[in-house]
């Protein structure tokens, strides 16, 4: 409950006080009487009050007296000056004083409470302005301060940042950002992107993000070249209310990272993975020719123990490389050297030939492989390239079924794109592992899985070439229940067919 309204009366004249009190208290007002000046300062010292209604005429200390003192020292609490001599002198000279408002003896008392209404009013309106004032004033040293503190980040980052407004003008940057782009003397913002970074790629994006054709999207991130680096751009929109005080895009925040040094370990990665690659690749195509000779019976008959060691070393070297021939795919993949001879397949033939081949397989594993395709679905792409994502899927599809289980291959169109679909009844994959799932050498732990053998390269290279397709893949699982890998390829447009 809000505390009652505190009015001092400050008068001489006791029965004036008495009735005073009595109509205030009707009125819900808390009244402190004092008789003269002086022991209206002593107290007011004790303790502060809302309203002051204020006799000129007293002994010890008059009216005009407290006005002079009191109101310096008090200037928020409002006063109404009572007198049964009032000119228009002494009305000047009160409000000049600092007064609220001049009411003449005797006493109307409605008009009183009017004016000490209008008066508190004013003074709730003063005190609510100043409480806004104080906000504003605490709310932009809070704002300078936190300016201050992302400046010393921003400029203490070893990655480049900039912020563009809408014409494409550098109006925040920091240090590292110069370094960069080799600029030693200092530069006064506004500037032209294109004098700092005058690369296409990066102001046509920045002309997107302005446009609103990112689709979508929270930043957009892409490689540029500036001189002999490599820079990883991290662009995104930057939001202010326009006239309307609706949000709008006022520009974008681009961070750069100069990742030249990364780029140069994976060249030399790849580079060492293809001469490992190569260089065990003959020696074990050698011994599995040599292997094939001996279980052919050319180099003489083998007893039954001998055919079984020698048949387990031939599935141990093709595991290998298997191994090796995903290396090399994913490293010419990875460096844009993955042959491509794209031509005209359809994409339900290829399934049903690929499904055939795996049927046996599968019933040898008590999985039920079923394959539904509804018609003739056209694509433009590498014959090879589309087998090893097909056969990936719906290997790992048999291979992560239980006995009794069940993997289902479909096609179908939908907008514009052949969408295949490989579905399993098998062990499943957890939520948190889903991201991960077609990470380069990344596998699924699970107890149930663990004699299930695999390189963790096959995703990866199914997502690499499905991307090199413009296409889609995506998953979806539930654990203990099964597996659903969705691949979308763009159709052959009607004059292609």
């Amino acid at each position: 409950m809000a505390d009652p309204i505190k009015i001092m009366l400050v008068d001489d004249e006791k029965a004036f006080r008495e009735t005073s009190r009595r109509l205030f208290k009707g009125r819900g007002f808390d009244m402190v009487a004092a008789e003269n000046g002086q022991a209206a300062l002593d107290s007011l010292h004790r303790g502060p009050v809302d309203l002051i209604v204020l006799d000129l005429k007293m002994p010890v200390m008059s009216g005009e007296e407290f006005l002079k003192r009191a109101h310096p020292l008090y200037p928020d609490i409002p006063i109404i000056v009572l007198t049964g001599h009032g000119t228009l002198d002494v009305a000047v000279e009160c409000m000049k004083q600092g007064a609220y408002d001049f009411l003449t003896k005797p006493i109307d008392f409605d008009r009183l409470f009017l004016t000490m209404e209008r008066a508190l009013e004013k003074r709730r309106l003063e005190d609510k302005a100043k409480r806004f004032q104080d906000d504003i004033v605490r709310s932009y040293l809070d704002l300078n301060t936190e300016k201050k503190r992302l400046e010393t980040i921003i400029n203490c980052m070893a990655n480049g940042v900039m912020v563009t407004d809408r014409e494409l003008h550098i109006v925040l940057h920091n240090p590292a950002l110069l370094r960069m782009a080799g600029m030693t003397a200092p530069v006064e913002n506004p500037l032209p992107v294109s004098r700092v970074l005058n690369d296409s790629s990066l102001l046509e994006t920045l002309r997107k993000i302005q446009s609103r054709e990112i689709g979508g999207k929270d930043f957009i991130s892409q490689e540029i070249l500036l001189g002999k680096k490599v820079l990883r751009a991290i662009s995104a929109p930057t939001l202010g209310p326009d006239r309307n005080v609706f949000w709008t895009v006022t520009g974008a925040v681009t961070v750069l990272e100069d990742i030249t040094a990364f780029k140069e370990l994976d060249r030399m990665k790849t580079d060492f993975v293809n001469m490992v690659a190569h260089e065990l690749r003959s020696p074990l195509v050698s011994v599995r020719q040599l292997q094939t000779v001996l279980l052919e019976g050319m180099a003489g008959p083998l007893q039954e123990k001998q055919d079984e060691f020698v048949r387990r070393g031939v599935k141990k070297i093709d595991n290998l490389l298997e191994l090796i021939n995903d290396l090399l795919n994913v490293a010419r993949l990875e460096g844009g050297r993955l042959v491509q001879q794209s031509v005209r397949i359809d994409v339900s033939e290829m399934i049903a030939e690929i499904v055939t081949l795996f049927d046996q397989r599968a019933r040898q594993q008590g999985v039920t492989l079923t394959c539904s395709c509804e018609c003739s679905l056209p694509i433009y792409a590498d014959p090879g390239n589309i087998e090893k994502v097909l056969n990936n899927l719906i290997s790992n599809a048999i291979n992560y079924s239980p006995g009794g289980g069940r993997v289902s291959v479909s096609a179908r169109p939908v907008e514009g794109f052949a969408e295949i679909r490989v579905s399993d009844t098998g062990v499943g994959i957890p939520p948190e592992e889903l991201p991960k799932i077609f990470d380069k050498f990344y596998r699924v732990k699970h107890p149930k899985t663990r004699h299930v053998t695999g390189t963790g390269l096959g995703l990866s290279l199914v997502k690499g070439i499905v991307d090199g397709c413009c296409g889609k893949i995506d998953v979806t699982s539930v654990p203990d229940q099964g597996t659903s890998f969705r691949v979308l390829l763009p159709l052959m447009e009607a004059e292609q067919k």
